[in-house]
């Protein structure tokens, strides 16, 4: 551990048992990852929701020489 971690935990420690418990939850909260299965089952909405517009006219279709000529432009600004 470095020095900033040893004297972050030895105010953490310090503290009465409920606030250490709020700390420690916070912390946690922190690391944990987005589930895989929910970023999965949301980009298959935003899909589905796209095709839907696309079959109703709302959205139009661009070739991908195009989507990517726009990228190598923006990447370059």
């Amino acid at each position: 551990m470095t020095q900033q971690v040893d004297a972050i935990l030895n105010v953490a420690l310090a503290l009465p048992p409920e606030n250490r418990a709020i700390l420690a939850e916070k912390l946690l909260d922190s690391l944990i990852q987005p589930d895989q299965n929910e970023i999965d089952a949301a980009w298959a909405e935003e899909a589905e929701r796209r095709l839907q517009a696309y079959e109703q006219g709302l959205m139009k279709a661009v070739p991908l020489e195009e989507v990517m000529k726009s990228l190598s432009i923006r990447k370059k600004s």
